[in-house]
């Protein structure tokens, strides 16, 4: 074994998320898919997170995912865990790295309260998971405002190294006043065997937007702009797919009823083989999201060579510099522009744009090179020396 694969195999590095339901939405795979690389690339990994009293889904035997039950007391609600906070300091015992990802709940707390008592034998990297933008943030907004200033910006200052998944999510973070040096290193994306996943033919053509349901996605705005071309392309048709929050689902429902739109359903999640088979499926897909720290919807979609529409809620400028897309402002008149102009586009363009997406995926967004750039700065955080590029330390 070489020294670096010694060095990797030194290394042992626990990731802490509050749930792993798939209707958490990208962290639910980002998570396990990002331990079972790094066990890949010989580093011990493994993922703790909270159940609820039942199993939030199968998981592979290589993602290493272990369940703690919630506590009887805000177990529900903050998802508190004195099982899961047990774990942790077990683990942190023995040093390596504590890894939390996301905000607000008390497992993205107990790694921060762990290294407390433990001290500097054990190294903390937290991901914000995008949840520190101002449309995330301005949903519950009181509430968060209390849980930060009562712990979360001392836990996410306590960490030695954040990790953000774009650009765009460093400069949220220095926007909330936290001077920790930042990774930033993309989210990863599988890239499924398309000779697997059935194409129908003889369908209406159709545009899809998959994900939560929830006012933060800037649905009411693609179906505002849906109104404006309906008429226009009276074969295709709009699937709004994906868990309803909030009772968005609802509300859209009574506008595309009021707008007296005919082609726009806002149906239930998928999941699986019917999930893939969904996107694969959509002629075009839309993210009209008003912040997102990385997207895992937009890489999946392109990964099954769907072009994308987004907007700059998103990090996804790549879109036009790999001609697999449109990233456009906010707003109703954008979305209606975007749209048109790609479903005028002749069927073999669309195409076209569809396999420079996923060949885009496939260069730059593998999860053995994610891995390799995460286990660089776990690394650094334990043996010291140079940052690595990934690393913003201002």
């Amino acid at each position: 074994m070489t020294s670096r694969g010694r060095v990797v195999s030194a290394i042992s590095v626990t990731h802490v998320v509050p749930s792993l339901a798939p209707e958490e939405g990208g962290p639910s795979y980002s998570v396990p898919a990002l331990v079972a690389a790094l066990r890949d690339a010989g580093l011990a990994a493994r993922t703790r997170f909270v159940t609820r009293n039942k199993a939030d889904r199968p998981f592979k035997p290589q993602e290493a995912c272990d369940a703690h039950p919630a506590g009887a007391v805000l177990g529900g609600v903050l998802r508190s865990s004195p099982a899961l906070a047990r774990a942790l300091a077990a683990d942190a015992r023995s040093g390596g790295i504590l890894h939390a990802h996301g905000l607000w709940l008390a497992p993205n707390l107990y790694p921060a309260w762990t290294k407390s008592r433990i001290g500097a034998s054990v190294k903390l990297v937290h991901t914000p998971r995008g949840m520190l933008g101002a449309a995330a943030l301005a949903i519950s907004a009181r509430k968060k405002k209390l849980v930060w200033a009562l712990a979360q910006r001392s836990a996410l200052a306590a960490a030695d190294c954040l990790h953000a998944t774009a650009l765009s999510e460093l400069g949220e973070i220095r926007d909330m006043g936290l001077k920790n040096p930042v990774a930033v290193i993309p989210n990863g994306i599988d890239l499924p065997d398309l000779q697997a996943i059935p194409r129908s033919s003889g369908d209406a053509p159709t545009v899809l937007s998959l994900g939560r349901v929830h006012p933060k996605k800037g649905l009411d705005r693609l179906v505002s702009a849906w109104a404006a071309i309906e008429p226009a392309f009276p074969s295709w048709r709009l699937r709004i797919v994906g868990p309803a929050e909030l009772g968005h689902d609802r509300s859209l429902r009574a506008l595309a009823q009021d707008l007296g739109l005919r082609r726009v359903t806002i149906e239930g999640p998928v999941y699986g083989p019917e999930k893939l088979t969904l996107v694969r499926n959509a002629d075009l897909f839309v993210l009209s999201t008003l912040n997102e720290n990385f997207a895992l919807t937009v890489a999946e979609a392109l990964a099954l060579e769907t072009p994308v529409i987004s907007t700059k809620g998103a990090p996804w400028s790549g879109l036009e510099r790999e001609r697999c897309g449109w990233w456009i402002d906010h707003g109703v008149e954008p979305l209606t522009q975007a749209l048109r102009q790609a479903l005028t586009l002749a069927p073999p363009e669309r195409a076209a744009m569809g396999q420079h997406g996923r060949a885009w995926m496939a260069r730059d967004f593998g999860w053995d090179r994610v891995a390799r750039d995460m286990i660089d700065v776990y690394r650094w955080l334990l043996m010291g020396g140079d940052a690595p590029a990934t690393v913003y330390k201002s």
